[in-house]
């Protein structure tokens, strides 16, 4: 047999995620280099790994076998892998973090610097909604997660990193004054909501119920990415996190709507778990964290504050 540790990553992660798609995303490669790394990896058997009915892909039984294997495989690389770093007096190990969807757009800023001369350090980095975010917190699967929503039944710790402002938007081909509406214009609107255990949608029905707007609910999409490429085709207006539009206002894409009362402000806490045992790991990204973050703030978010007022 002749394969690599590279086929064994890739044909993981493909029965991870059983889709060629998603692990393309995962590994940030292309789809055709995963297809050419698995069926490279599919030569060296005789019997199929995988098989494909319809449009999806499915895991044979021989291909879950194989993939157990190769999972201990690579594990057994990456304990000698610690094992190396670890005698030359470096971090190693793994830092597990989840993030909420829009987070995607803040964690990396806090991690680049102190991830730069870490080589020991393997990052997992979990971006979901807010719901299975925090069960995975709960769960104590992860050393940290990143929200814009405090949970309310789970005993927690926080670092405050930066505020989170919300404001309303819609492509540029509908025409506004330039002027401040009222929270009114909200009732006459067709709106675009996130999915139900999103921290945007939480914000948004919140403020919504608070002041007891009868609006009219168009859509519902599970992704903030979703949301900006509905908003932008004209298919109505949604509340959105400025920290995941910079790009789309800077072109023309979108704009924000002038509302009295906005932006609405929450704010992005890196959270865990009361009394959690840290790895040296974590401990030193929270030492970091505290640290820095108010340089990252100031280096990476500026821009922030050309929209600070509605």
């Amino acid at each position: 047999m002749n394969f690599t540790l590279h086929h064994l990553q890739v044909f993981l992660e493909v029965t991870h995620t059983q889709s060629i798609t998603k692990a393309a995303e995962a590994l940030h490669l292309t789809q055709p280099a995963v297809s050419i790394q698995l069926r490279n990896f599919q030569e060296q058997f005789d019997i199929p790994l995988t098989e494909v009915v319809g449009r999806k892909l499915f895991i044979t039984d021989f291909g879950k076998e194989i993939a157990l294997a190769a999972e201990k495989i690579l594990n057994e690389v990456y304990h000698i892998n610690y094992k190396t770093m670890a005698y030359k007096g470096q971090l190693t190990g793994r830092l597990k973090i989840s993030v909420v969807s829009t987070g995607k757009y803040v964690m990396p800023y806090f991690l680049t610097d102190f991830l730069k001369d870490q080589h020991g350090i393997e990052l997992m980095l979990d971006v979901t909604n807010k719901a299975k975010v925090l069960e995975s917190l709960e769960k104590n699967e992860v050393d940290f997660s990143l929200v814009s929503v405090l949970p309310e039944n789970l005993k927690i710790e926080k670092v405050e990193l930066m505020q989170n402002r919300l404001y309303l938007v819609g492509n540029r081909q509908q025409q506004f004054a330039r002027k401040q509406y009222d929270k009114s214009i909200l009732e006459d609107l067709p709106l675009i909501y996130r999915e139900p255990g999103s921290g945007t949608r939480h914000t948004m029905e919140s403020y919504i119920e608070q002041n007891n707007l009868p609006v009219r609910k168009k859509m519902e999409l599970t992704s903030n990415e979703g949301v900006k490429q509905a908003v932008i085709a004209g298919l109505g207006y949604s509340i959105m996190p400025l920290i995941g539009i910079k790009n789309e206002l800077t072109n023309g894409d979108l704009q924000i709507i002038p509302v009295k009362g906005f932006p609405i402000k929450t704010a992005w806490n890196l959270i865990w778990l009361k009394n959690k045992n840290f790895s040296p790991i974590a401990d030193a990204f929270l030492k970091y964290v505290q640290a820095e973050k108010d340089n990252i703030i100031r280096e990476k978010f500026e821009w922030f504050d050309r929209y600070r007022e509605a």
